[in-house]
Protein backbone atom coordinates (compact mmCIF):
# COMPACT_ATOMS: atom_id res chain seq x y z
CA UNK A 1 0.00 0.00 0.00
CA UNK A 2 1.28 3.46 -0.88
CA UNK A 3 1.13 5.86 2.06
CA UNK A 4 0.19 9.32 0.80
CA UNK A 5 1.10 12.57 2.51
CA UNK A 6 -1.91 14.90 2.66
CA UNK A 7 -1.60 18.63 3.32
CA UNK A 8 -4.31 20.60 5.18
CA UNK A 9 -5.76 21.73 1.83
CA UNK A 10 -6.33 18.07 0.89
CA UNK A 11 -8.75 17.25 3.72
CA UNK A 12 -11.40 15.91 1.33
CA UNK A 13 -8.95 13.36 -0.08
CA UNK A 14 -7.97 12.21 3.41
CA UNK A 15 -11.64 11.99 4.44
CA UNK A 16 -12.38 9.88 1.34
CA UNK A 17 -9.83 7.33 2.50
CA UNK A 18 -11.48 7.22 5.94
CA UNK A 19 -14.87 6.64 4.32
CA UNK A 20 -13.39 3.77 2.29
CA UNK A 21 -12.47 2.06 5.56
CA UNK A 22 -8.78 2.93 5.31
CA UNK A 23 -6.42 4.41 7.90
CA UNK A 24 -5.20 8.01 7.89
CA UNK A 25 -2.89 9.44 10.53
CA UNK A 26 -3.91 12.87 11.78
CA UNK A 27 -2.21 15.57 13.87
CA UNK A 28 -3.42 16.74 17.25
CA UNK A 29 -1.96 19.28 19.62
CA UNK A 30 -0.33 16.40 21.55
CA UNK A 31 0.87 13.63 19.18
CA UNK A 32 -0.15 12.20 15.82
CA UNK A 33 -3.09 9.78 15.94
CA UNK A 34 -3.95 6.83 13.72
CA UNK A 35 -7.41 7.55 12.40
CA UNK A 36 -10.16 5.15 11.37
CA UNK A 37 -13.94 5.36 11.25
CA UNK A 38 -15.01 4.54 14.82
CA UNK A 39 -18.30 3.11 13.53
CA UNK A 40 -16.62 0.71 11.06
CA UNK A 41 -15.50 -2.48 12.83
CA UNK A 42 -13.36 -3.66 9.92
CA UNK A 43 -11.54 -0.32 9.84
CA UNK A 44 -10.95 -0.41 13.60
CA UNK A 45 -9.47 -3.89 13.30
CA UNK A 46 -6.98 -2.49 10.77
CA UNK A 47 -5.74 -0.08 13.47
CA UNK A 48 -4.78 -2.92 15.79
CA UNK A 49 -3.09 -4.77 12.93
CA UNK A 50 -1.12 -1.73 11.75
CA UNK A 51 0.11 -0.89 15.24
CA UNK A 52 0.69 -4.45 16.37
CA UNK A 53 -1.47 -3.58 19.35
CA UNK A 54 -3.46 -6.01 21.54
CA UNK A 55 -7.14 -5.77 20.64
CA UNK A 56 -8.20 -5.54 24.30
CA UNK A 57 -6.61 -2.10 24.53
CA UNK A 58 -9.33 0.60 24.24
CA UNK A 59 -9.12 3.34 21.63
CA UNK A 60 -9.81 7.04 22.11
CA UNK A 61 -12.74 8.33 20.06
CA UNK A 62 -11.99 11.76 18.55
CA UNK A 63 -14.98 14.03 17.92
CA UNK A 64 -15.53 17.46 16.39
CA UNK A 65 -18.19 18.55 18.89
CA UNK A 66 -19.98 17.66 22.12
CA UNK A 67 -23.15 16.72 20.25
CA UNK A 68 -21.36 13.68 18.83
CA UNK A 69 -20.43 12.53 22.33
CA UNK A 70 -24.08 12.80 23.40
CA UNK A 71 -25.06 10.36 20.61
CA UNK A 72 -22.99 7.62 22.22
CA UNK A 73 -22.55 8.36 25.93
CA UNK A 74 -25.06 8.24 28.74
CA UNK A 75 -26.36 11.71 29.74
CA UNK A 76 -23.48 13.92 30.83
CA UNK A 77 -23.37 14.93 34.48
CA UNK A 78 -22.59 18.46 35.63
CA UNK A 79 -18.95 17.76 36.44
CA UNK A 80 -18.34 16.34 32.98
CA UNK A 81 -20.02 19.38 31.41
CA UNK A 82 -17.73 21.65 33.43
CA UNK A 83 -14.65 19.78 32.20
CA UNK A 84 -15.81 19.99 28.60
CA UNK A 85 -16.47 23.71 28.91
CA UNK A 86 -13.08 24.34 30.51
CA UNK A 87 -10.82 22.10 28.43
CA UNK A 88 -12.44 21.26 25.08
CA UNK A 89 -11.21 21.51 22.47
CA UNK A 90 -7.96 20.50 24.10
CA UNK A 91 -5.71 17.74 25.45
CA UNK A 92 -8.21 16.14 27.86
CA UNK A 93 -9.69 12.70 27.21
CA UNK A 94 -12.84 11.85 29.18
CA UNK A 95 -13.97 8.27 29.87
CA UNK A 96 -17.76 8.00 29.94
CA UNK A 97 -20.39 5.29 30.32
CA UNK A 98 -21.90 4.32 26.97
CA UNK A 99 -25.44 3.84 25.85
CA UNK A 100 -26.08 0.14 25.07
CA UNK A 101 -24.64 -1.25 21.84
CA UNK A 102 -23.58 2.07 20.29
CA UNK A 103 -19.90 1.29 19.73
CA UNK A 104 -18.13 -1.93 18.87
CA UNK A 105 -16.25 -3.80 21.58
CA UNK A 106 -13.25 -3.42 19.27
CA UNK A 107 -13.32 0.30 20.12
CA UNK A 108 -14.00 -0.05 23.83
CA UNK A 109 -11.70 -2.98 24.54
CA UNK A 110 -14.75 -4.97 25.63
CA UNK A 111 -15.72 -2.41 28.27
CA UNK A 112 -19.01 -0.57 28.79
CA UNK A 113 -17.17 2.75 28.65
CA UNK A 114 -15.36 4.73 25.97
CA UNK A 115 -12.79 7.51 25.98
CA UNK A 116 -13.72 10.69 24.10
CA UNK A 117 -11.58 13.63 23.04
CA UNK A 118 -12.15 16.87 21.12
CA UNK A 119 -8.67 17.78 19.80
CA UNK A 120 -7.55 21.38 19.49
CA UNK A 121 -6.21 21.05 15.94
CA UNK A 122 -8.23 22.59 13.13
CA UNK A 123 -7.06 20.28 10.30
CA UNK A 124 -8.19 17.27 12.32
CA UNK A 125 -11.52 18.88 13.25
CA UNK A 126 -12.00 19.56 9.53
CA UNK A 127 -11.12 15.91 8.77
CA UNK A 128 -13.65 14.56 11.27
CA UNK A 129 -16.36 16.85 9.87
CA UNK A 130 -15.52 15.97 6.26
CA UNK A 131 -15.58 12.23 7.04
CA UNK A 132 -18.87 12.63 8.90
CA UNK A 133 -17.91 10.09 11.57
CA UNK A 134 -15.95 10.10 14.83
CA UNK A 135 -12.42 8.76 14.50
CA UNK A 136 -10.57 6.33 16.72
CA UNK A 137 -7.09 7.70 17.17
CA UNK A 138 -4.43 5.86 19.13
CA UNK A 139 -0.94 7.24 18.73
CA UNK A 140 0.28 6.57 15.19
CA UNK A 141 3.30 4.45 16.06
CA UNK A 142 4.22 0.80 16.29
CA UNK A 143 2.81 -0.34 19.63
CA UNK A 144 5.25 0.22 22.47
CA UNK A 145 7.45 2.68 20.57
CA UNK A 146 7.66 6.40 21.41
CA UNK A 147 4.65 8.36 20.23
CA UNK A 148 5.07 10.40 17.02
CA UNK A 149 5.26 14.19 17.13
CA UNK A 150 6.05 14.64 13.43
CA UNK A 151 4.57 13.18 10.26
CA UNK A 152 8.02 11.75 9.53
CA UNK A 153 7.79 9.67 12.72
CA UNK A 154 4.50 8.19 11.53
CA UNK A 155 5.92 7.44 8.09
CA UNK A 156 8.91 5.68 9.63
CA UNK A 157 6.70 3.30 11.62
CA UNK A 158 3.68 2.82 9.38
CA UNK A 159 4.52 3.53 5.74
CA UNK A 160 3.03 0.84 3.56
CA UNK A 161 0.55 -0.08 6.32
CA UNK A 162 -1.79 2.94 6.17
CA UNK A 163 -3.40 4.95 3.37
CA UNK A 164 -2.15 8.37 4.35
CA UNK A 165 -0.83 10.95 6.79
CA UNK A 166 -2.34 14.41 7.24
CA UNK A 167 0.79 16.50 7.78
CA UNK A 168 0.37 19.71 9.80
CA UNK A 169 3.91 19.97 11.14
CA UNK A 170 5.14 19.38 14.68
CA UNK A 171 2.68 18.90 17.51
CA UNK A 172 2.52 21.54 20.23
CA UNK A 173 2.63 19.52 23.47
CA UNK A 174 4.51 16.34 22.61
CA UNK A 175 2.94 14.22 25.37
CA UNK A 176 -0.49 12.68 25.01
CA UNK A 177 -3.70 13.98 26.49
CA UNK A 178 -4.63 13.63 30.12
CA UNK A 179 -7.17 10.83 30.61
CA UNK A 180 -9.79 11.28 33.32
CA UNK A 181 -12.35 8.62 34.21
CA UNK A 182 -15.79 10.17 34.76
CA UNK A 183 -17.60 6.82 34.69
CA UNK A 184 -16.93 6.17 38.39
CA UNK A 185 -18.24 7.78 41.58
CA UNK A 186 -14.92 9.59 42.11
CA UNK A 187 -13.27 11.15 39.06
CA UNK A 188 -9.86 9.55 38.54
CA UNK A 189 -6.89 10.54 36.42
CA UNK A 190 -5.76 7.36 34.67
CA UNK A 191 -3.03 8.99 32.60
CA UNK A 192 -1.41 12.34 33.41
CA UNK A 193 -0.90 14.61 30.45
CA UNK A 194 -0.92 18.15 29.14
CA UNK A 195 -3.84 19.17 31.39
CA UNK A 196 -2.56 18.99 34.96
CA UNK A 197 -4.31 17.69 38.06
CA UNK A 198 -4.22 21.18 39.52
CA UNK A 199 -6.04 22.59 36.50
CA UNK A 200 -8.71 19.88 36.69
CA UNK A 201 -9.24 20.26 40.42
CA UNK A 202 -9.70 24.01 39.98
CA UNK A 203 -12.77 23.14 37.89
CA UNK A 204 -14.38 20.08 39.57
CA UNK A 205 -12.65 19.71 42.93
CA UNK A 206 -10.60 16.79 44.25
CA UNK A 207 -9.82 13.90 41.92
CA UNK A 208 -8.10 10.57 42.46
CA UNK A 209 -4.64 10.88 40.90
CA UNK A 210 -2.94 7.83 42.41
CA UNK A 211 -0.79 6.22 39.72
CA UNK A 212 -2.55 3.24 38.22
CA UNK A 213 -1.03 0.28 36.39
CA UNK A 214 -2.46 -2.86 34.89
CA UNK A 215 -0.83 -6.21 34.48
CA UNK A 216 -0.22 -7.98 31.19
CA UNK A 217 -3.45 -9.98 31.49
CA UNK A 218 -5.64 -7.10 32.69
CA UNK A 219 -7.79 -4.94 30.41
CA UNK A 220 -6.69 -1.30 30.66
CA UNK A 221 -9.44 1.31 30.83
CA UNK A 222 -7.30 3.85 29.00
CA UNK A 223 -4.25 3.79 26.72
CA UNK A 224 -0.78 3.98 28.24
CA UNK A 225 -1.52 2.17 31.50
CA UNK A 226 0.93 -0.68 30.96
CA UNK A 227 4.14 -0.59 32.98
CA UNK A 228 6.43 -0.55 29.93
CA UNK A 229 5.48 1.69 27.04
CA UNK A 230 6.93 4.34 24.74
CA UNK A 231 10.15 2.32 24.61
CA UNK A 232 12.98 2.64 22.07
CA UNK A 233 15.26 -0.32 21.33
CA UNK A 234 18.11 1.04 23.47
CA UNK A 235 18.20 0.69 27.24
CA UNK A 236 16.67 3.83 28.79
CA UNK A 237 17.65 5.00 32.27
CA UNK A 238 16.54 8.03 34.25
CA UNK A 239 19.13 10.40 35.67
CA UNK A 240 17.45 11.68 38.82
CA UNK A 241 17.11 15.40 39.33
CA UNK A 242 19.71 15.49 42.10
CA UNK A 243 22.13 13.14 40.32
CA UNK A 244 25.64 14.50 39.88
CA UNK A 245 26.22 14.65 36.13
CA UNK A 246 30.02 14.32 36.50
CA UNK A 247 29.35 10.79 37.81
CA UNK A 248 27.31 10.11 34.68
CA UNK A 249 30.16 11.37 32.51
CA UNK A 250 32.67 9.13 34.31
CA UNK A 251 30.41 6.16 33.60
CA UNK A 252 30.05 7.10 29.92
CA UNK A 253 33.85 7.20 29.57
CA UNK A 254 33.99 3.58 30.69
CA UNK A 255 31.55 2.45 27.99
CA UNK A 256 32.62 1.03 24.64
CA UNK A 257 29.37 1.95 22.90
CA UNK A 258 27.62 5.23 22.06
CA UNK A 259 25.45 6.75 24.80
CA UNK A 260 22.55 9.12 24.11
CA UNK A 261 21.86 11.99 26.49
CA UNK A 262 18.47 13.70 26.78
CA UNK A 263 18.93 16.79 28.94
CA UNK A 264 18.20 20.48 29.22
CA UNK A 265 20.49 23.13 27.78
CA UNK A 266 22.02 24.02 31.15
CA UNK A 267 23.07 20.40 31.72
CA UNK A 268 24.40 20.01 28.18
CA UNK A 269 26.30 23.30 28.16
CA UNK A 270 27.83 23.00 31.64
CA UNK A 271 29.54 19.64 31.12
CA UNK A 272 32.44 18.30 29.05
CA UNK A 273 31.01 15.26 27.28
CA UNK A 274 33.08 12.26 26.12
CA UNK A 275 33.39 11.49 22.40
CA UNK A 276 31.11 8.47 22.71
CA UNK A 277 28.17 10.73 23.63
CA UNK A 278 25.36 11.93 21.39
CA UNK A 279 23.39 14.87 22.80
CA UNK A 280 19.75 15.87 22.36
CA UNK A 281 18.53 19.09 23.94
CA UNK A 282 15.29 19.09 25.91
CA UNK A 283 15.29 22.86 25.86
CA UNK A 284 15.25 25.08 28.91
CA UNK A 285 12.61 23.65 31.26
CA UNK A 286 9.89 21.08 31.86
CA UNK A 287 7.62 22.68 29.27
CA UNK A 288 10.10 22.22 26.44
CA UNK A 289 11.25 18.87 27.85
CA UNK A 290 7.71 17.48 27.71
CA UNK A 291 7.39 18.70 24.15
CA UNK A 292 10.69 17.17 23.03
CA UNK A 293 10.91 13.90 25.01
CA UNK A 294 9.39 11.60 22.38
CA UNK A 295 11.29 13.31 19.56
CA UNK A 296 14.56 12.69 21.42
CA UNK A 297 13.76 9.07 22.13
CA UNK A 298 12.87 8.56 18.48
CA UNK A 299 16.06 10.21 17.24
CA UNK A 300 18.19 7.89 19.33
CA UNK A 301 16.04 4.90 18.38
CA UNK A 302 17.00 5.48 14.75
CA UNK A 303 20.70 5.12 15.59
CA UNK A 304 21.55 1.42 16.10
CA UNK A 305 24.93 2.37 17.58
CA UNK A 306 23.26 3.88 20.65
CA UNK A 307 22.81 1.12 23.21
CA UNK A 308 21.99 3.27 26.24
CA UNK A 309 19.89 6.43 26.61
CA UNK A 310 20.23 8.51 29.77
CA UNK A 311 17.35 10.94 30.22
CA UNK A 312 17.07 13.79 32.69
CA UNK A 313 14.41 13.41 35.36
CA UNK A 314 12.23 16.19 36.78
CA UNK A 315 10.08 16.67 39.85
CA UNK A 316 6.71 15.04 39.19
CA UNK A 317 4.66 18.19 39.73
CA UNK A 318 2.36 19.86 37.22
CA UNK A 319 3.48 19.01 33.69
CA UNK A 320 6.41 17.14 35.25
CA UNK A 321 3.94 14.44 36.30
CA UNK A 322 3.12 13.67 32.65
CA UNK A 323 6.78 13.84 31.64
CA UNK A 324 7.88 11.44 34.37
CA UNK A 325 4.95 9.11 33.68
CA UNK A 326 6.11 8.68 30.07
CA UNK A 327 9.81 8.54 30.96
CA UNK A 328 9.29 5.93 33.67
CA UNK A 329 7.42 3.74 31.19
CA UNK A 330 10.14 4.22 28.57
CA UNK A 331 12.76 3.24 31.12
CA UNK A 332 10.75 0.44 32.68
CA UNK A 333 11.22 2.34 35.98
CA UNK A 334 15.05 2.03 35.71
CA UNK A 335 17.18 4.78 37.23
CA UNK A 336 20.87 5.39 36.58
CA UNK A 337 23.19 3.97 39.19
CA UNK A 338 26.92 4.02 38.62
CA UNK A 339 28.44 0.59 39.27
Amino acid sequence: METKIFTPDQIDQAAAEINKGNLVSFPTETVYGLGADATNVAAVEKVYKAKGRPSDNPLIVHVADVETVEKYAMPLDEQTKKLIKAFWPGPLTIILKLQPNVLSKKVTGGLETAAFRNPDKQPTIDLIKAAGVPLVGPSANTSGKPSPTLAEHVYHDLHGKIAGILDAGATEFGVESTVIDMSTDTPAILRPGAVTREQIEAVIGTVDDSEKHVGKKDIPKAPGMKYTHYSPSADVQIVDEKQEWPQVIDWIKSQKTLVGILATDDVINSNNWPKNTELFSLGSDINSASHLLFAGLRKFDLNPEIKTILAQGFTADGLGEAYMNRLNKSAGQKHFEQV
